[in-house]
């Protein structure tokens, strides 16, 4: 298997049927990432070498070639009203909100806040937290003009989201509760996420 630097991957690009770059561009514009890869490794594996990292820079190549034209999933709403509805449909009472790292190779790291729940369901995502909603997030926030990297200094954007949609959390009341009490932010670091610098 080969990994190619970024001419040689346009260079094998250019040299595919005109077919498979439109099926190959077409899963990317519909953000399904893991079906252009294994279109690429399907028609590269055997001929050129290309294995499935290969596959993944060429799809990335793509990605970054159609940048906001790729139709990605909506941001999450971190506003309070919207996390509030959305665990008001718990079974049982909302207990805590956790903010908890989590990563994939298309998002890099993120963070997935959740509702902790003494009910049947013991936790249910409310809302995903990756880069480019941090940021619309906390520049919405910070007021006009105003970058997310003055707001959050040197710490990720996604972690300093993540906690003040949390400090901003409705009491557990609103979520069909029986108790009153506020719930209580909480954050976990899974193994491996990125650490404050």
């Amino acid at each position: 298997m080969v990994i190619l630097r970024r001419e040689a991957r346009d260079e094998w690009w250019a040299g595919l049927p005109a077919g498979i770059r439109e099926e190959i561009d077409g899963y990317v514009c519909q953000d399904a990432m893991l079906g252009a890869v294994r279109v690429i490794t399907a028609v590269g594996f055997r001929i050129d070498g290309i294995g499935v990292g290969c596959a993944q820079l060429i799809a990335g190549d793509r990605y970054a070639h159609y940048a906001d034209r790729v139709a990605g999933e909506p941001d999450s709403p971190l506003d309070p009203e919207s996390l509030a509805r959305k665990a008001a449909g718990c079974e049982g009472r909302v207990v805590a909100v956790e903010a908890v790292w989590d990563g994939d190779t298309v998002h890099d790291w993120f963070v997935i806040l959740r509702a902790v729940i003494d009910g049947p369901e013991s936790e249910r995502s409310l809302a995903s937290v990756y880069q480019s909603t941090a940021e619309r997030f906390l520049e919405a926030g910070a007021g006009a003009g105003a970058s997310a990297s003055a707001v959050t200094g040197r710490r990720p954007a996604a972690a300093v989201a993540a906690e003040r949609a949390g400090r901003r959390w409705p009491s557990v009341s609103a979520c069909r509760s029986t108790s009153p009490a506020p719930t209580s932010p909480t954050t976990r670091r899974r193994a491996g996420a990125p650490r404050s610098r």
